[in-house]
């Protein structure tokens, strides 16, 4: 796609500053660093989001954030490490190809989550599981 930003990367369009590349997918350093090591795995072909992938593509994406994660792990020391993925506009979704954020974390760097827990009861977590187990069958 011509108007994907990650696509004219993938095609060495637009520079970057690659990490890691193998078949699948393509990691490149975030222009947005919210910290040293900000990484984007990004798969090679256009896939808007997670329900779009293929089990390869699936495997191949979280197969070389695993090797970036640990990577940046070794080499810059962080404190922790964060993935993060996020599927469609209420999903925080801002570039329309799948990806994944791989962040160094570091105590007190401000990077914050809000996870408002709502705590349901069991039986309405039995219910939703019931719901999404017949789907998968």
């Amino acid at each position: 796609m011509t108007d994907c930003i990650f696509c004219r990367i993938v095609a060495g369009e637009v520079p970057a500053s690659k990490v890691y590349e193998d078949a699948h997918t393509l990691a490149f350093m975030d222009l947005g660093q919210v910290n040293p090591g900000h990484v984007i795995v990004a798969v090679k072909p256009h896939v808007e989001n997670i329900y779009g992938l293929s089990p390869e593509l699936a495997a191949a994406a979280f197969q070389a954030a695993a090797k970036v994660a640990r990577a940046a792990k070794q080499t810059l020391q962080p404190d922790g490490m964060t993935l993060l993925q996020a599927n469609e506009p209420a999903g925080y979704q801002t570039v329309f190809h799948f990806h994944l954020h791989v962040l160094p974390r570091h105590h007190d760097d401000g990077v914050t989550f809000n996870w408002p827990a709502k705590n349901p009861p069991r039986e309405e977590l039995d219910r939703l599981a019931g719901i999404l187990r017949a789907e998968l069958t």
